[in-house]
Order: structure tokens, then C-alpha cells, then sequence
């Protein structure tokens, strides 16, 4: 809902749907993600809690990254992550150094 009461929340894969503009279909987005729809399986609200839960933890949320915050690293530890726009990240993930990469790429064509 603070998404939505921002104009931050988007529908479909990606976000490819464009803005939510319905309260309704807000909530319903909520639910889903929170793995309480009422009208999926419980099989399927399990795995979407579980899906929502690994993209907060690795810092995807969309909230997350428009705000740069700082994600769980590896070993466990609060780090912020250059990939997230972190300033004071004192070693690079995975992440990081696979997007200089393809940064140093793109200068070098």
C-alpha cells in the first residue's frame, strides 16, 4: 500500500504493466506477495511468500532500490552493495563486479 499510495507500485512481470491505479487491485497485489490470497493454493501462497522474501533479502524490492539500502551479504553481514548504489560498500558482490564489467564494456566499443 505505500507503493501504491506513492504512485511507485507497478503490475505484471517487471513491472511491464504500468502503474496500479486501482485500490483494489493494490490490495490484491499485497496479498499475493504477502502469501495470502485467498484464491490461490497453499502450495502457491508459500512460494510467493518465499519469492518476496528472497527479493527483500537481496535488496530488489523496488523500494529498496530507489532508496539504496544496504542488503544481507554472503557471510551474513549488513553490507551496501555498489550494485544497489551503496556509497560505503567496502568490497564488491557478485553483482557489482559482473555490472562493471559490463560497464567497462560499454566504454571500451
Amino acid at each position: 500500500m505505500h507503493e501504491f499510495a506513492h504512485g511507485e507500485l507497478k503490475s505484471g512481470p517487471e513491472g511491464k504493466g504500468g502503474k496500479v491505479k486501482s485500490r483494489r487491485q493494490a490490495i490484491a497485489i499485497a496479498l499475493k506477495e504477502a502469501g495470502a490470497s485467498k484464491y490461490e493454493s497453499k502450495t502457491e501462497n508459500k512460494r510467493n511468500l518465499a519469492k518476496s522474501e528472497r527479493k527483500e533479502a537481496r535488496g530488489e524490492t523496488s523500494q529498496q532500490e530507489r532508496e539504496g539500502k544496504s542488503r544481507v551479504g554472503a557471510r551474513g553481514r549488513r553490507e551496501s552493495s555498489r550494485a544497489m548504489g551503496g556509497k560505503s560498500a567496502t568490497r564488491t558482490t557478485k553483482r557489482g563486479r559482473k555490472v562493471a564489467r559490463t560497464r567497462a564494456r560499454k566504454r571500451a566499443k
